[in-house]
């Protein structure tokens, strides 16, 4: 960096020192035009009349045009430095923004708390193919009240009326017969697990992802997280300004732009200047924001119907949510 900025003003001064081509044809131009009005007003002896106007006169037919052949070559030359300057200029913040993420992927292995996406993911698939004995041994750290008894309820059908069998028909889902999801199990799965030992947190997502959407939503969100890491971009390092629940309720009730802008919160420039970028430049990256977009909002629609204040404060401090409003932001969900 120290070695561009000694070069880039040396380069300056070079140009500044060198005459280009608009240079020459001024002075080609000048002697052209000051020799054809030596031979007119002296050779031929044609004059624009005799006393001081006339002197004056003379001399406006001579040097003006001189003049306005310099001023036309200045700004020129001008238009030409503050192209090459503006060049520079974007060449110099393209390093920056470079060297920035160069910086936060060289540390962000020494962070342990501030883990990868993509490693959280893989530790939950990981716990997802453990043995049914290393299950039961990680659940049994923590009590679940009701969780798994619940899922295994609808095993004895035989003593079940006849009509509840008729509602029940065959080929029915499993999923379809799972209790609804608890709205802070729901909650917690949309911040994903803190630490490879947040207990807590793997359990409620494991619930969450059986409820199928649910599921797509989470999938969507890790999409983006994943894709947001590698530039570097990271929710916890983002803090937005929180909106009130009602603005939340608003979005979910189908308003948008201006009525819903304060959902916009992130503040933090670069990471909004990475995103729009990669969103212009990333088709992968412009398709999984959108599929992301629509998930939350569909699900969010949903959620508001019976979710209290609370809840909807809850879940708008998720990593989900703050990778909502990022994205939101960018692809002018609150313009």
């Amino acid at each position: 960096m120290n070695t561009a900025r000694t070069i880039a003003p040396a380069a300056s001064r070079a140009d500044a020192a060198t005459i280009s081509g608009v240079e020459i044809a001024a002075l080609v131009l000048s002697g052209v035009w000051l020799l054809g009005a030596t031979l007119f007003f002296v050779v031929l002896g044609t004059g624009m009349g005799d006393g001081a106007l006339g002197f004056v006169m003379t001399a406006l037919a001579i040097f003006l045009p001189v003049a306005m052949i310099w001023v036309a070559a200045i700004a020129a030359r001008t238009a030409r430095i503050m192209r090459e300057e503006s060049a520079r200029l974007h060449a110099a913040i393209e390093a920056i923004r470079l060297a920035y993420i160069t910086q936060n992927k060289a540390l962000a292995p020494q962070d342990g708390k501030e883990m990868s996406v993509a490693r959280k993911l893989d530790e939950i698939a990981a716990a997802q193919r453990k043995t049914e004995t290393a299950l039961a041994t990680f659940s049994s750290s923590r009590p679940l009240p009701s969780v798994m008894p619940a899922a295994r309820k609808p095993a004895p059908a035989p003593a079940a009326p006849a009509d509840a069998q008729v509602s029940l028909p065959l080929g029915t889902p499993p999923e379809d017969m799972l209790p609804p999801l608890e709205r802070s199990d729901f909650i917690r799965a949309l911040n994903f697990p803190e630490t490879a030992e947040d207990k807590a947190g793997f359990a409620a997502l494991r619930r969450a992802l059986k409820d199928r959407p649910t599921a797509q939503l989470i999938q969507a969100a890790q999409d983006v997280l994943t894709l947001l890491s590698q530039d570097g971009i990271y929710m916890d390092d983002l803090r937005p300004d929180m909106a009130r629940p009602e603005i939340w309720r608003n979005f979910a009730g189908g308003a948008r732009g201006r009525a819903i802008a304060a959902l916009g919160g992130i503040r933090d420039r670069s990471s909004l200047a990475l995103a729009a970028a990669r969103m212009k430049n990333d088709p992968i990256f412009r398709d999984a924001a959108h599929h992301f977009l629509r998930r939350f909002d569909q699900m969010f629609s949903s959620f508001a119907e019976d979710a209290e204040d609370r809840d909807i404060s809850d879940l708008s401090d998720t990593r989900t949510a703050r990778a909502f409003m990022l994205l939101g932001r960018v692809a002018g969900t609150f313009d």
